[in-house]
This record gives structure tokens, C-alpha cells and sequence, in this order.
């Protein structure tokens, strides 16, 4: 019998997945957590300073419980679902990452190389951070959605604009790993 602990099998998560999207393509919704960023923002107000967050929010409502859902869901599969162990490195990774000064994760999320107190005080970290940050802003607008937006929902409708922006994040993902991280980080 399968245990909880762990890792999920990916057909668990997969057949999960895509009831999801089936039921999301029955109700005519479309999935993606850019979308609900904007839907927050514009329900605070940011529609009186910025264009783009100027719409009837309202009829988004349903999309903000995809936020609720994810963070109650983290929470249920890190507290109850969980054997503590956390996140596990192939070891060649782990190797490579310490090349870069980067911690081991130990089962963390975050390397503290580069989200411990002691390296936000840095301001070299803080600019990475913040770069970062806005380049990932500034990529989810221009690609009109964030990965699972187009990786999930525009890829299960068959959308060609979600295809080429998918094959634009992992090229940029390959080339940011591989060539500019090494360097950023040494």
C-alpha cells in the first residue's frame, strides 16, 4: 500500500491535474497564478493607478480560491502529508551547487546562500533578488501568463501561443542555470 510520506506518484498528481483542467474547461474558466495576482491588486485599487488593473475584478473571485487552495494545500502536505525530509538533491546537483557557493538545502526550499538574513544584507544578494524579481514580472506580462498558465492550462487547450512560451521558458531557464548563474554567483 502506498504511504502518504514522500513523494507523490506522478500519475496521483497528474490524474489531479486533469480534473481540474477538464472541469475548468467545462465552466469556460482558464487557470493561471499571474492571474490572481492581478485580480488581488485590482481589488485593493491598484485600478486607480494603473490601467491594466482596471477591470471588473469581481468576476475573478472564483480564481483567488487557486491562491487559497495552494497555500492551504502546502500547508495540509508539509504538516500532515509530509515525512520531514523535505526537499532531496540529486547528488551531482548538490555538487554543482556547491561550485556556486551554494548551501546544501538540507531539505529546505530556499538555499540560505541566498535568502538567510545574513545574505540579504548583501548587496549583491538584494540586487539578484531584485532583478530577478522584476525580469519574472516583466516576462509573466509579456508572455500574457505565468509558467502554469501557459504550462498547464494554455498547453491543455492546445493554445500555439502557450507552446512557444513554454519552449521560451525552458530555454530561458536552461540558459539562466547553465550560463548566467555560474557567473553570476563566482
Amino acid at each position: 500500500m502506498y504511504s502518504f510520506y514522500g513523494t507523490w506518484p506522478w500519475y496521483i498528481s497528474g490524474l489531479l491535474i486533469g480534473a481540474v483542467m477538464l472541469s475548468l474547461i467545462l465552466f469556460g474558466k482558464n487557470f493561471g497564478m499571474s492571474s490572481n495576482l492581478r485580480t488581488m491588486c485590482s481589488a485593493m485599487g491598484a485600478g486607480k493607478t494603473a490601467e491594466f488593473f482596471n477591470f471588473d475584478w469581481k468576476s475573478q473571485r472564483w480564481n483567488l480560491t487557486v491562491v487559497l487552495g495552494a497555500m492551504l494545500g502546502g500547508f495540509i502536505a508539509t504538516h500532515y502529508l509530509s515525512d520531514g525530509s523535505g526537499v532531496n538533491l540529486n547528488p551531482q546537483t548538490v555538487v554543482e551547487l556547491r561550485q556556486m557557493n551554494i548551501d546544501e538545502p538540507q531539505g529546505k526550499l530556499l538555499p540560505d546562500a541566498l535568502t538567510s538574513a545574513e545574505a540579504l544584507q548583501s548587496p549583491k544578494i538584494l540586487a539578484i533578488l531584485l532583478l530577478g524579481g522584476i525580469l519574472v514580472g516583466f516576462g509573466t506580462r509579456y508572455a500574457g501568463g505565468c509558467t502554469s498558465g501557459h504550462a498547464i492550462s494554455g498547453l491543455s487547450n492546445l493554445q500555439l501561443p502557450s507552446l512557444i512560451a513554454v519552449i521560451g521558458f525552458f530555454i530561458g531557464g536552461l540558459i539562466m542555470s547553465w550560463l548566467l548563474l555560474p557567473l553570476i554567483l563566482n
